[in-house]
């Protein structure tokens, strides 16, 4: 038979283990009269073939059928108060477990109205205690053997990212509208994790978002979106990129023959009509009264610059006077 244990205690001197299990491995001999020593911050679980026996809270305890009554099914003679009977005992940390980490381990893909997809990471904190300590060596400990801080972790953070994807896909319509909303997420999801964690016999105590931030490629999405809303005339941009094709394949002559500066016009000029020709027949139609209107005083940058670029290679400007002329045209768009 095994040593039998007169005194049972334990001192959790890491801070790492929710749960410490006497003895490690297998049953272990306890005593009718055996002390039992329960710290601040500690529940004490008896467990015998995988049910519970009774919980205990702090302070000094002698292990009786009195307060133990399912003993009396296990201990079939008492003899001097000596008689032994098998079974396990569960130190359970209930003191509050801050700053408890979690983070997604793949980006979270959600519907955007602005972008129409994005793809975000998310990290934050929790703290968390267990309320229920017999619950809980039933449901985590016996079940999937966690006994760290650590390995339990996983299994929450799961849970808290599959609410936190749930919430984010109902009430968010836009990552752009995300920074001002982080303490509102913050408390859905801590309402719809209170019965997930409840389940289990831990308590979430708070919840915080450090961080929603989207991926490589969502940010280049939002960057071109903020591009554009700062042009917000899609016309006069299409104009713009075409008249800086242009002007960018003269501004090359200096440095090439005039073989390649012909074939930096033409591309130029080849940019410049397929940007041209990508406005829509509406926004076509719309031009013709305002130039019908303004007469021959309101002309396509285009053109204006093709024509002084002509003026240019016939010697009849000088390259100083094209820049100024270009300058002044663009700043003018």
């Amino acid at each position: 038979m095994a040593r039998i244990l007169d005194v049972i205690e334990f001192a959790d001197t890491t801070s790492e283990e929710i749960v410490h299990r006497i003895p490690e491995r297998g049953a272990g001999d306890f005593r009718i009269g055996s002390q039992l020593i329960v710290r601040e911050g500690q529940a004490a679980v008896f467990m015998r073939d995988g049910k519970a026996l009774d919980t205990f809270g702090p302070g000094r305890h002698t292990i009786t059928t009195a307060n133990i009554p399912l003993l009396a099914n296990v201990v079939q003679s008492i003899f001097s108060g000596s008689s032994p009977f098998t079974a396990e005992v569960y130190f359970v940390t209930t003191r509050d477990l801050l700053d408890q980490r979690w983070g997604t381990p793949e980006p979270i893909t959600l519907r955007d109205q602005v972008l129409r997809m994005v793809r975000l990471r998310a990290h934050g904190t929790y703290n968390m205690r267990v309320a229920d300590p017999q619950l809980f060596v039933g449901q985590v400990v016996g079940a999937r053997g966690y006994f760290r801080t650590g390995d339990i972790g996983n299994y929450l953070r799961s849970m808290i990212i599959t609410r936190m994807t749930d919430l984010l896909g109902e009430n968010v319509t836009s990552v752009l509208d995300l920074p001002s909303m982080f303490e509102e997420i913050a408390a859905g999801v801590r309402v719809k994790l209170r019965d997930d964690f409840a389940s289990v016999g831990l308590a979430l105590t708070q919840l915080y978002i450090l961080s929603v931030s989207p991926t490589e490629e969502t940010t280049k999405a939002i960057d071109e979106a903020a591009s554009m809303g700062a042009i917000g005339d899609m016309d006069r941009y299409l104009k713009f990129k075409a008249a800086r094709a242009v002007g960018d394949a003269a501004t090359h002559e200096g440095a090439a023959g005039p073989t390649q500066t012909g074939l930096g016009l033409g591309t130029g000029m080849a940019m410049a009509n397929i940007l041209a020709g990508s406005m829509t027949g509406q926004q076509q139609q719309q031009q013709q009264p305002a130039q019908g209107a303004e007469g021959q005083g309101a002309q396509d940058p285009v053109e204006v610059l093709t024509k002084l670029k002509s003026m240019l290679d016939g010697g009849l400007i000088s390259q100083s006077e094209y820049d100024a002329k270009k300058a002044d045209i663009l700043s003018r768009m």
